[in-house]
């Protein structure tokens, strides 16, 4: 089984039209959405939900007022200021804020009483669903929640179950953006990391960052240079950058209206066009398959 993951330095560089492209075009294949804080490649893959599961990427603290005998020990220690007090008939009220909770549990190993337990709370879900081009491992993330290479991981190990469950011999991850904790969870151990750029000063200089991520978890890589005419200049400093660093840029998609056109149809680019960015695309993934022996 092979895994191909297909990110980028910043955001906004056409990765997850690339993906969908990819999931498009011929071939078995299970695709994987772990750009869980700001997922949207199931708006073009309009996915049927077949397994829905909850996600739990902390704890938080949860204050039993039975047992909390008010010295306000937990009120002292706490630096996220999460605990707050409130004076009710003659006794102070102690209470723990949630969404401040940082889940640390200094307040628990703290209180005289054990009035104060740590708990699991929900930071998201995962699904496995159907898509007319095959499954699709995917979640969301919850509002303010963390933990995101976490769920990251938990994507990329269902996707691989499904895959050899299956019989799939490939496995096509759309990564996280940036280079923190859900690029390094998006990235360990696959195949190889298709880096999706931009003829941009921020493309380049974030696109070096994550290929020195990737770099140092020996990961290989290959790069593709997305609207890569609208700055020519740009778009040729990137590739003698990757030929010194001995990177292969396997792709150069050229800007074309017709991607934002299927986007609004909900479809990827090589659906509905034969043409521009679609036939680059399909070369890309001709490449791409190569280099993977798939």
């Amino acid at each position: 089984m092979k895994e191909l993951v297909v990110i980028s330095g910043k955001g906004g560089t056409g990765k997850t039209s690339v993906v969908a492209s990819f999931a498009s075009l011929p071939g078995r294949k299970v695709i994987a959405d772990c750009d869980v804080d700001a997922a949207d490649l199931h708006l073009v893959l309009s996915p049927s939900v077949v397994e829905t599961h909850e996600f739990s990427g902390g704890v938080t603290a949860i204050l039993d007022q039975k047992k909390c005998d008010g010295s306000g020990k937990c009120l002292e220690v706490c630096r996220f200021e999460a605990v707050s007090r409130t004076h009710v008939n003659g006794k102070w009220v102690y209470s723990i804020d949630s969404m401040a909770c940082d889940g640390c549990g200094v307040c628990a190993y703290f209180c005289p009483s054990r009035a104060i337990a740590m708990q699991a709370v929900e930071s998201g879900k995962w699904f496995v669903s159907d898509t007319k081009h095959g499954p699709l491992v995917h979640a969301r993330l919850g509002i303010a929640e963390e933990s995101s290479g976490k769920l990251v991981t938990r994507v990329r190990t269902e996707a691989q179950r499904v895959a050899k469950d299956g019989g799939f011999d490939l496995i096509v991850v759309d990564g996280s953006p940036g280079i923190g904790c859900p690029v390094i969870a998006s990235i360990t151990g696959v195949d190889l990391a298709l880096i999706v750029t931009e003829p941009t000063l921020s493309g380049q200089h974030d696109l070096k960052r994550v290929a020195e991520v990737a770099s140092g978890l020996k990961v290989g890589t290959a790069v593709c240079i997305n609207k890569w005419d609208i700055n020519l200049e740009a778009a040729q400093s990137i590739q003698e950058w990757c030929h010194g660093k001995g990177i292969p840029v396997v792709g150069l998609i050229p800007y074309d209206d017709a991607v934002t056109a299927a986007q609004v149809m909900g479809l990827s680019v090589v659906e509905c066009s034969d043409g521009g960015a679609a036939s680059c695309i399909i070369d890309l993934w001709t490449r791409v398959s190569g280099m993977l022996g798939a």
